[in-house]
């Protein structure tokens, strides 16, 4: 199984995914923002990033950005509770493909998702 690097702010929600995809037999790390998802090195390109979009300093969409453009990109998983229009603005120059996951998440679009 891959790594799922989960950038969340929210920590109950964070805790709530990490649990979900130890079940399902991840790997997971998680960060509470951008910076710290960054410091921690450049993800795999068998890893997925699950970001929230809603993220206080860096935004999320800068994360789907920066990873996209990694030689080997990994799987990016987008979490949102924003209207389609705002989240079409954020993404509108993110070439790699992205899954959207709209919040509140059910364990089967997410497990579908990873």
């Amino acid at each position: 199984m891959a790594l799922v690097h989960i950038v969340e702010d929210d920590l109950g929600v964070c805790d709530s995914l990490r649990m979900l995809l130890e079940q399902m037999g991840h790997s997971v790390a998680a960060h509470a923002d951008a910076e710290s998802f960054f410091e921690s090195g450049p993800p795999g390109p068998d890893d997925v990033v699950l970001v929230d979009l809603g993220l206080p300093g860096i935004a999320g969409a800068d994360i789907v950005r920066w990873v996209s453009r990694l030689d080997g990109p990994p799987h990016i998983v987008v979490i949102s509770g924003l209207s389609q229009t705002r989240i079409d603005e954020m993404l509108r120059d993110v070439v790699a493909p992205v899954v959207l996951l709209r919040k509140p998440l059910s364990e089967a679009a997410l497990a579908d998702a990873i």
